[in-house]
This record gives C-alpha cells, sequence and structure tokens, in this order.
C-alpha cells in the first residue's frame, strides 16, 4: 500500500485518506510540514483559529533501520513567534507513522461544539474520532496511562495537559517514547494549537502497520554500517554526549564564557559545577540511574538519561543542557534535584522547558521570585501554570509577554521566542542564526556552538564577526534537511568532521525510494525550505526587522571577554543572500 495523506477536519469531525500529491512525493518532516503550511494556511490566519492547521510528518527516512532517523515533524503557524513553525521530536510516532503508511496527518478546523475534547486514534484504515470528558483536565501522564490499558504499548501516544488545553503559548504536544516517558515538540507553542482544535490526545495505531519497502536493500546495508559507524567514531556524538549527556555543555560554555546568567548577564555562572554534566553523571550512578539511553529506537548515541531521586526511585528522563542551564545558571537554582522536579512536572503538564525556564529567569527582574528560589519556581509551574492563575497565565505566555507586561528591557527573545543557552554576544555564529532563523530564537536551526566551540568541521572564533555569517547560513541550509530527514540533529557532528558521512545518509535515502539525489540535490532542498519558510514569515508581517538581536545585547558588554552583539543589519541580512 502506497503512502497516503491522513487528513482530519475537526469542523465536521470527518476524515478523509488520499493520494500524495506528486510535488510531495520526494518530501518528508520538516520539508513537508512547511511546504504544506505554506501551500495550506493563510500566513495571516490566527495561529489559535480555524484556519491554522496542524502537519504530522515523518522524516524520509522514519521506519527504516537507519540510525538515530526516529523524528517526527510537526509543523504549523506558531502563537508564540507569529510565523511558521517545525519542532522535531524523537519518540515512536515517527517510526509507527512511516510503518503505517502516513506520509503526513493534516489537522484542520475547530469542533462547532468546544464543549469537550477529543481523541483521534490513526489505523492504516481509518482515523477514530471520540469524545474523551474523562480525560478533560488530566495531565500527560494520566493521558498515557489511559491509553496504554486502553491499546498495549503497542501504540504511539501524542498528547496536551492542561496548559495545552488553555491554549497557554508555551505548551508542548508530548510524545510517549519507547520505554513510556515522555519527549516533546518543543518551542513555539504547537500543543496550545492542538488545545484549539479540541484534540486531547493522537494515538497511533502499531498493530498494522507493515515494515518499510526498501528499493535497494543491500546499498542501503551497507550506507547504514559506515554511517553508523561515523556517529560511534566521532568524539562528540560517540562519547561526549553518550558520557555526560547534552549537559556536558555546561563547563564547557562556562569555560569560554558562553553561558548565559543571570538574565544575560555574564557569560560565566557560579553555578556551574553544581549542574554540570559530570556532577549530573556522578548522581545519577551514585542513585542507580542511567546515564546512556536511547529517545528513539534505533538511536545509537543515546545521550538521554534516567536521572532517579534520592531514594533511588524514577524522577526524570531527557534532562537537557538547556532546561538545566535556563533553571540552572539564567535562573540561579543550583539544586539539580529540584530542578529534575521541575523538568518532570513540566514533562507532565506538557510545557516548553526552555521557554518556561527562560520567562522564571526574566521573572526575577520582575520580581516575581529570587534568584536561584527553586521551591517558588516550582510553585509557579506546578500550581500557577497548571491552574491557569494570573501569574501562571502571565509566565505561560513566554518570556516577550512577561517582559511587556513588566516593562522590562532585558528581554532575551527573537521573534518573541526564548533565547536559549548560548550567549549570542560570546558565541556569534549562534547568534545570527538566532536572529534568522524563520522558527524564532532556535538553537537547533543552525548550530554555530558545533564550530565555535567544540571545533567540529573546523574553528571560528566564536567571538569574532570573520566566517559567522557563512557558517550560520550553511548550518541553516543543511539543517533543513537533516530535519526532512527524520534524522537527530546530533548526526551532524559526525556531517560536520566525516566526509563520508552526508554521502552515507544521501545514499540510504536513495537506496530506500530509488532516487540519485547529490549532494547539490540536498543543499538545494535545504535552501528551497528555508525560503518557503522565510516567504511565509514576510506574509505573516515578519520582516528583516524581525532579524534582529535584543537591543541590550548592543551596548552592554558581556563578561568575562567584554564583548557586545556587532553586526550591523546588513551583515545580518546577508545571511539569506542564496
Amino acid at each position: 500500500m502506497a503512502d497516503k495523506i491522513y487528513r482530519v477536519n475537526m469542523n465536521d469531525l470527518s476524515y478523509k485518506i488520499e493520494d500524495v500529491p506528486e510535488e510531495w512525493m520526494g518530501l518528508g518532516g520538516r520539508g513537508l510540514t512547511s511546504t504544506i503550511v505554506s501551500a495550506e494556511v493563510d500566513p495571516e490566519c490566527h495561529p489559535l483559529g480555524p484556519n491554522n492547521k496542524m502537519v504530522f510528518a515523518p522524516g524520509l527516512l522514519s521506519g527504516t533501520p537507519a540510525a538515530n532517523s526516529g523524528r517526527n515533524s510537526l509543523g504549523a503557524k506558531s502563537p508564540l513567534t507569529g510565523g511558521i513553525k517545525e519542532s522535531n521530536v524523537g519518540g515512536t510516532s515517527a517510526q509507527i507513522f512511516a510503518k503505517l503508511g502516513v506520509k503526513a496527518l493534516i489537522i484542520e478546523g475547530i469542533p462547532k461544539d468546544d464543549s469537550t475534547f477529543y481523541h483521534l486514534h490513526v489505523t492504516r484504515e481509518k482515523v477514530e474520532i471520540v469524545q474523551v470528558p474523562e480525560l478533560v483536565g488530566k495531565n500527560n501522564f494520566e493521558v498515557l496511562d489511559a491509553m496504554l490499558a486502553k491499546y498495549s504499548k503497542k501504540v504511539a501516544v501524542m498528547t496536551i495537559g492542561r496548559p495545552g488545553e488553555m491554549k497557554m503559548p508555551v505548551a508542548n504536544v508530548s510524545v510517549k517514547d519507547p520505554e513510556g516517558k515522555f519527549r516533546s515538540h518543543g518551542r513555539g507553542g504547537l500543543g496550545g494549537v492542538m488545545g484549539s482544535k479540541k484534540i486531547k490526545c493522537i494515538t497511533v495505531d502499531a498493530e498494522s502497520y507493515k515494515e518499510t519497502t526498501i528499493a535497494n536493500p543491500e546499498k542501503f546495508k551497507a550506507a547504514n554500517r559506515i554511517f553508523a559507524k561515523s556517529l560511534l567514531d566521532n568524539p562528540v556524538s560517540g562519547q561526549a554526549l553518550p558520557a555526560f549527556g547534552t549537559n556536558v555543555l555546561i563547563n564547557i560554555l562556562n569555560e569560554s564564557g558562553g553561558l548565559p546568567s543571570r538574565n544575560f548577564r555574564s557569560g560565566n555562572s557560579e553555578n556551574a559545577e553544581d549542574i554540570s554534566g559530570e556532577t549530573m553523571a556522578d548522581i545519577i550512578k551514585s542513585r542507580n540511574g542511567k546515564t546512556t539511553h536511547g529517545c528513539q529506537a534505533g538511536c545509537v548515541i543515546q545521550c538521554s538519561q534516567v536521572y532517579n531521586d534520592k531514594e533511588g526511585n524514577y524522577l526524570t528522563s531527557g534532562f537537557e543542557y538547556e532546561t538545566i542551564w535556563a533553571l540552572g545558571a539564567h535562573a540561579g537554582i543550583k539544586d539539580l534535584d529540584m530542578i529534575a522536579k521541575l523538568d518532570s512536572v513540566m514533562d507532565d503538564l506538557g510545557i516548553d522547558a526552555i521557554e518556561v525556564g527562560i520567562t522564571l529567569g526574566v521573572a526575577v527582574d520582575a520580581g516575581i521570585l529570587k534568584y536561584g528560589d527553586g521551591e517558588k519556581a516550582y510553585k509557579i509551574v506546578s500550581e500557577d501554570i497548571a491552574n491557569g492563575t494570573a501569574i501562571g497565565r502571565i509566565i505561560g505566555g513566554g518570556a516577550g509577554t512577561l517582559g511587556k507586561l513588566y516593562g522590562l528591557v532585558r528581554v532575551p527573545v527573537v521573534k518573541n521566542q526564548g533565547i536559549p543557552a548560548y550567549e549570542p554576544r560570546a558565541v556569534k555564529g549562534q547568534g545570527i542564526t538566532y536572529a534568522t532563523t524563520p522558527m524564532g530564537a532556535d538553537h537547533t536551526a543552525g548550530y554555530a556552538v558545533a564550530t565555535n566551540i567544540l571545533q567540529v568541521g573546523g574553528y571560528i572564533d566564536p567571538l569574532k564577526k570573520d566566517g559567522q555569517i557563512e557558517l550560520s547560513r550553511n548550518l541553516q541550509i543543511a539543517s533543513a534537511f537533516i530535519d526532512s530527514t527524520g534524522m537527530c540533529i546530533f548526526v551532524a557532528f559526525a556531517i560536520l568532521d566525516d566526509p563520508g558521512s552526508l554521502p552515507a545518509m544521501i545514499d540510504m535515502i536513495n537506496a530506500r525510494f530509488g532516487t540519485s539525489l547529490t549532494g547539490d540535490d540536498v543543499t538545494e532542498m535545504g535552501k528551497k525550505i528555508l525560503k518557503m519558510e522565510r516567504e511565509f514569515n514576510r506574509k505573516a508581517g515578519l520582516t528583516s526587522a524581525h532579524d534582529r538581536m535584543p537591543e541590550f545585547m548592543k551596548y552592554e558588554p558581556l563578561p568575562p571577554h567584554n564583548v557586545v552583539w556587532d553586526f550591523t543589519n546588513e551583515e545580518i541580512d546577508s545571511v539569506w543572500n542564496f
């Protein structure tokens, strides 16, 4: 059975299973979600209104044995940025969608009767749309238990918590991983879009799927061996990330002067050692947790972990650098157990740990809580955001909203999305990505930290302007392609360092579909995706004037290097000269 487009209309609670249009056949992941959103969503629509759409799409290599190919993309117009958004996630949804033959799941419209929420169950033959009043007001852990009790473990589960029901701009769509833990379609408030469509959860049937057809199995196996070896041989993806997770970056960024602290007042944090990846690994080992763990089937990097509490009971998983930075250096909480508790409750609520963490750091400047006050931060998240109180709604609106309401000048956002984890003045290539990506401030959109800090793919001095425009441009083009394959962004480390890695990935795509793509073809794909996304944003009202860093970074030198954001507008805009 050929892949199909599954289209759900929440206005009349109907569905259609359609043939894939010819122009969509060679697309997957971000390339497909951004193409459909650009073609079918009015850029001027309200993100929470009836004319926005949600598009789920597995990548080109999802559902195959390709190493690290389990990412699923979700696209829509973002309630946070007002522009186009693609968010991708590990877990189980991509592999099951792909093996079920779902090229994309498109959800449109809003129910005429908005008195309750619905559950969508996707099978090969149909989409069941049923009311679930019993799940209204429940958070992710309870919803997951209910779905697993109904379907057993052979089902992908995507769900929103109460903040998603309340359509908060920090709400995620949360996705079950192979062990029944949650991973997130984070950034941009797409959980709020799902809430606006009155969808509480989506399950995808894993009983009736078939193994993905590969046009040339032998060629695929040979290319996958080369590709997997390049990931394992790389010192970052093969050694540092499995040992310490993404949180290995705390000490590295602190030493480089690029760890934003106290709401971007310094590039160093006095809390660095307490919250570092090395400290975290020691704690995990002492409590019989797991320092090495995968968020999706087929992952060879294994950068996730299982973090237990002091009694040895499970507390959280996927304890990421960006979350620990936001709560630990930016907001000042130096107790990893408290940060892990916050991470766990944010998983349950289904909210973006990056945006909420950044907003809590800005809330210190607003006088809402004190620097380092983990207990107050926990109360704000677990009670105020969870219950939608006035202050919970303000924090749940993101850093930009809080800054406006409290009259603050130091508000670290681009396109209203919080700047995560890497100080743009001291890691200038990353700053160019933050300024120019259509996604708002998003570190994964063009991860210049790799070359600026980790010296992967060469080295470009992070404190100087030279070479940063070209670096960010090339990485954004490459990332748009990688996000279309279903690959984890961390495969970029091998691609940048090993000249055989990218050709092996392209060989896998060609072996999968019987095509003959070249390196030039995939570069053109990345360029086309970026230009399409930028054009959507232009029509939505986002101009080059929105491709700018916060003004305070231009006139406040950042310790310890006393650097400022010193790119001209013309230099920033030249990213788009391709």
